[in-house]
């Protein structure tokens, strides 16, 4: 009687083992590498809150395989970005997801190749990413998208003349030259202002525009603290212009709500309006999880967040059930992928691109965001002339 109770004792505990260990595979750990903190925050912020929302969708759909996040905050900063994916990588990660900032994220996927982990991220568009031959890095977007957006409002709206104000960090860089070359490719005449990323007083640069420029549009090509010096102070100096054009992190709720006087009017890159309005069983299943988790409208931040992390999620998903997770089949199943989501069709070149990416132009109208670029996406009717003052 004793050894048949040890017996089935014994056979309980191997089988708790047994299940403990399924458990645990099932649990894939995935790194989140954002700044949280810095010059970023607020864009690394609202990419993280669609990673979440990623996770919860995945977690819930998904029976077999549970995502687990673990985050570490870059600072906004190259170096502390290397740190933070060694740090993942440390605690388990198989993969890494997030960067923003093109010089954030080349040194952080430099370092996540080296370590054999897969980072996709929709945060960088300087094409240097994708042509310095890492085998494991993935993109959703690029440069070519962004400026086929610009320029075809910018064509929509007859303009003749325009000032670019560029960042000189190597995306914006990167972006406002090939803006330069497509617009001077249309007869636009076009004048750069490089300034560099530390500066907060753009008069100088908006009195030149005014005086000197007597541009018909201004086409800024920063970040979110960019955009709001350049747009406090052409409100001071109110520069003859019909149009103040950006791109990413400038046609989001988030500078509408914080800036109510600095963006009526304002265009920027947007993937859908805000009130945003979804069609497809995926866009309405992020969109009811991210109202549930955060009690607010999503914005297209938070929709890059979840495509690049949801497509990660998958591939990470079919490697596990294939067994190859430690073979490069992270890699091997991103590659593999090839379908619709909330940016659009999206499926990756040998060098880890998204070639169908293609992006919309939005402007802040009464607190909204209005599709107006291109046309038949518009959800509503463009303003023209139109500035914040």
């Amino acid at each position: 009687m004793k050894n048949t109770y040890k017996r089935a004792a014994m056979a309980a505990l191997v089988a708790w083992s047994l299940g403990l260990s399924a458990a645990h595979a099932d649990e894939l750990t995935v790194g989140v590498q954002l700044p949280m903190t810095g010059t970023l925050a607020r864009v690394g912020s609202g990419m993280q809150e669609g990673i979440i929302v990623a996770a919860e969708v995945f977690n819930k759909a998904n029976g077999k395989h549970k995502i687990k996040l673990i985050s570490v905050d870059d600072e906004s900063a190259p170096a502390k970005a290397i740190a933070a994916v060694e740090k993942l990588a440390s605690q388990g990660a198989l993969a890494i997801t997030g960067g923003y900032g093109s010089n954030n994220i080349a040194p952080a996927s430099d370092a996540a190749g080296k370590l054999g982990l897969v980072y996709v991220t929709s945060g960088g568009v300087d094409d240097s990413l994708v042509n310095s031959g890492h085998k494991n890095f993935f993109r959703i977007n690029n440069t070519a998208g962004y400026q086929k957006a610009m320029v075809g409002l910018l064509a929509d709206m007859n303009i003749k003349s325009v000032s670019v104000i560029y960042s000189t960090k190597e995306a914006t860089t990167g972006l406002a030259k090939d803006l330069e070359k497509a617009l001077s490719a249309k007869g636009v005449k076009v004048v750069g202002h490089a300034f560099d990323p530390a500066l907060t007083d753009f008069k100088p640069i908006i009195n030149k525009i005014k005086l000197r420029d007597k541009s018909e549009a201004i086409a800024m090509v920063g970040y979110e603290n960019d955009y709001v010096g350049i747009l406090r102070a052409a409100r001071v100096l109110k520069p003859a212009v019909k149009a103040m054009v950006g791109v990413w992190s400038l046609a989001t709720p988030k500078m509408a709500a914080d800036f109510p006087d600095l963006m009526p009017n304002v265009y920027g890159t947007a993937v859908l309006p805000f009130p945003a309005e979804f069609k497809t069983a995926d866009g309405k299943s992020f969109n009811e999880a991210y109202r549930r988790l955060y009690k607010k409208e999503p914005d297209y931040l938070g929709q890059f967040g979840y495509v690049q992390s949801m497509l990660l999620f998958e591939a990470l998903a079919r490697a596990a059930d294939k067994g190859t997770l430690k073979k490069d089949g992270v890699a091997e199943e991103m590659r593999k992928t090839d379908r619709e989501t909330l940016i659009g069709h999206v499926r990756f070149g040998s060098n880890g691109d998204n070639p169908n990416f293609t992006h919309r132009m939005g402007q802040h109208q009464a607190g909204k965001v209005v599709i107006v670029w291109p046309k038949d996406a518009a959800t509503g009717t463009i303003k023209f002339p139109g500035v914040p003052w």
